[in-house]
């Protein structure tokens, strides 16, 4: 017999398949959701097809940079990722990818934004002195390696390149706060803005902006979306998503999380989707 999950959250075979079958479309985390040690898993990216093919839009949500999001829909790194978008560095500004009238990709990705060039130039300042202070006062921290090519969020490595024990997470932390910084953690960076963000508004941002809608019309087409995660970045979905899972890996930031997914697969990472993947589309089979 399958172990019960803790924090509440359930065992995937307990979502019901009419539930299921009326998902219409998902957004999905990438680092440790989509991937393993940093690359996209084979059988996620056979799930990705998969549900493109049966007509299950995907839109990806990530704290990752902006910059470093082109490479999966140009076919820089292998074919490009069948998704409508790319939200990066936490709902803050995206790729979109243009469409024809039959839905299929056509063109190259734009790069669009939730704010203004002159808000993002004096947040940015702002944020360069915060990085300044917290380096100074925080031993044995690092801005990411990706650093270079975010626009709009200052992060610090806590479990790519480096590993920090939990006391000194929270001790970052607690310096952007004092700072009045917007602060998340991902599975492996700590996360400062000083946007108003956070991926929940980011994917009600992005289904205005692909499907022409009115704000209002927003949550009522996000009730038949599920959205799929794996750490605290992740937590502004799980809230308010009617339908929300976490791929197994998730029980090792659970400790430090205060909200969690509906739902848990048995697999993690990658594969973890991909079974989040086959339940939907099994629930859509005669």
């Amino acid at each position: 017999m399958q172990a019960r999950p803790p924090y509440g959250m359930q065992p995937l075979s307990a979502w019901s398949v009419a539930q299921r079958a009326m998902v219409r479309g998902v957004f999905t985390d990438i680092d440790d959701t989509l991937t393993q040690n940093g690359h996209i898993t084979t059988d996620a990216r056979a799930a990705l097809d998969a549900l493109q093919a049966a007509g299950i839009r995907v839109i990806a949500s990530t704290g990752r940079p902006i910059g470093g999001c082109l490479k999966h829909l140009s076919g820089e790194h292998g074919a490009p990722w069948p998704v409508d978008a790319i939200v990066a560095e936490n709902g803050a500004l995206a790729w979109i990818v243009p469409r024809d009238a039959q839905g299929q990709a056509s063109g190259t990705p734009v790069k669009i934004y939730q704010q203004s060039a002159t808000e993002r130039a004096a947040q940015w300042i702002r944020m360069e002195a915060v990085a300044a202070r917290v380096l100074r006062e925080v031993p044995g921290v690092q801005l990411t390696r990706d650093m270079p090519l975010r626009e709009t969020d200052l992060t610090f490595d806590h479990g790519e390149f480096c590993q920090l024990d939990h006391a000194t997470i929270q001790h970052v932390v607690a310096v952007l706060q004092s700072a009045g910084m917007q602060t998340s953690v991902s599975s492996i960076h700590i996360h400062g803005c000083y946007n108003p963000f956070d991926k929940w508004l980011g994917a009600r941002w992005i289904l205005q902006v692909l499907d022409n809608l009115q704000s209002a019309d927003c949550e009522a087409a996000l009730a038949n979306w599920v959205c799929i995660g794996d750490s605290g970045n992740d937590q502004a979905m799980f809230r308010h998503f009617r339908y929300s899972v976490g791929v197994a890996n998730i029980q090792r930031h659970a400790a430090r999380m205060q909200v969690f997914p509906q739902y848990i697969t048995q697999a993690s990472h990658g594969s973890g989707f991909a079974e989040m993947a086959q339940a939907l589309l099994s629930a859509r089979t005669p």
